[in-house]
């Protein structure tokens, strides 16, 4: 037994280092595949490429690291153990993310164009140069988008408030603010709002238009959020239309 901790000891040094290794550079060519983009150094599919071979690759180092500490533990050998703890928990940052977007991506539609009136969406003015200049444009995709939006996201609906539109309109660019969202125009007159948001890793930007209208005594608002890159949102516009109406709803 004592005879084979050098052994043990040498492969434990050898997985555990060898796996943290990669896996830390996994991590840095997760980052680098979204600031890359920024810089406009490739395409944002140049960057998920890398992602994705980032993913795959520290999925395998993060294994190597687990069998490192494994063995590093069988060895008696402490520091190999936290190294290789270390490894497995970097690999773990980067894969599980993934695999929780891979996850989201099998459930929703495949979908970039989310509006609570999908008969009449709210239009875009003050960004549709911007829009029309992008790969998906300013146009609704009609009927076929809206059954999609209708099976996965039944609770996008318009919100209903029990005020003049001119303080439905204050209220509503109040919490359009409060979401972080670079304000392109407000409009009280038409009653209409532009926005655009930025995502996190890669920065992509998506518009958003919200337009309030009378309704009876009080008004309705509604609220369209759309990608200007990519066919599936994974969700982001449907959850941003969720966050706005629970602030707008929250500030009452």
């Amino acid at each position: 037994m004592h005879r084979d901790r050098p052994v043990l000891g040498t492969t434990a040094a050898v997985l555990a280092r060898g796996g943290t290794a990669i896996a830390a550079g996994c991590g840095l060519a997760a980052i680098a595949a979204g600031l890359g983009y920024q810089l406009d150094l490739w395409t944002y599919r140049t960057g998920f490429a890398i992602l994705r071979w980032a993913v795959y690759i520290g999925m395998g180092a993060g294994a190597a690291a687990a069998a490192g500490a494994a063995a590093a533990l069988a060895a008696q050998s402490r520091r190999h153990v936290l190294l290789g703890t270390a490894g497995l928990a970097v690999a773990a940052v980067l894969v599980l993310p993934a695999w929780n977007l891979q996850r989201i991506a099998a459930h929703v539609p495949r979908i970039h164009d989310i509006t609570t009136d999908t008969g009449n969406p709210p239009q875009f003015v003050a960004l549709r140069a911007a829009r029309e200049n992008a790969p998906n444009g300013a146009a609704y995709g009609g009927e076929k988008i809206a059954k999609q939006q209708k099976a996965a996201y039944p609770d996008i609906q318009p919100v209903l408030l029990d005020l003049q539109p001119p303080k439905a309109f204050e209220r509503a660019l109040a919490a359009a603010q409060r979401m972080g969202w670079a304000i392109a125009a407000a409009e009280p007159a038409q009653g209409r709002i532009e926005a655009t948001a930025t995502t996190f890793w890669f920065r992509f930007k998506d518009d958003i238009v919200i337009r309030v209208t009378a309704s009876g005594t009080g008004s309705r608002i509604d609220v369209r959020s759309m990608s200007r890159i990519g066919r599936s949102d994974l969700g982001t516009n449907a959850k941003r239309i969720r966050a706005f109406v629970k602030e707008l709803r929250g500030s009452a």
